[in-house]
């Protein structure tokens, strides 16, 4: 079985986690300003707010990341997660889930929540098993999600 090692940001990895998660976005959805904002400047717009990014290697590759965006005391989002098609049904997601919610407690988060789409099954049925319930969302975060989960840590 072929390890996957999880890796934090650092500035050579940023057009990583611009291209996964582009390529998702664009292959589901529309490219949202804010998706072009974040993407482009995780330091920013991410990083110095409070929050934190992780890569997952595998093979020598870095084949998934998702990002942990600050919300508000003691809550944050968890935002971004994107894995090559290659890469995918390897766990990378299972394992980046879990690597970014250790992270949240070491942040002292209390909860963790995130926006998505019922449109990506596969997505939602692994923050389901991740411990994350459904809770009604408040308009306008994205125009592609119609599901706020949350989990308590």
């Amino acid at each position: 079985m072929e390890s996957i090692r999880i890796i934090d940001y650092s500035a050579d990895l940023q057009p990583y986690f611009e291209s996964i998660n582009k390529a998702w976005i664009i292959a589901n959805f529309t490219l949202e300003p804010i998706d072009v904002a974040v993407l482009e400047k995780p330091q920013e717009n991410i990083i110095d707010q409070g929050g934190t990014v992780i890569f997952a290697e595998l093979d020598g590759e870095i084949v998934g990341t998702v990002a942990l965006k600050y919300y508000e005391e003691g809550v944050y989002e968890m935002t971004k997660m994107g894995v090559v098609p290659a890469a995918q049904g390897k766990k990378v997601g299972w394992s980046l889930a879990k690597a970014i919610l250790e992270k949240a407690k070491t942040m002292y988060a209390e909860k963790v929540v995130l926006y998505s789409s019922r449109k990506l099954v596969p997505a939602i049925n692994m923050y389901r098993k991740l411990g994350f319930k459904e809770v009604v969302p408040e308009a306008g975060k994205y125009s592609r999600c119609d599901i706020k989960m949350e989990v308590e840590l």
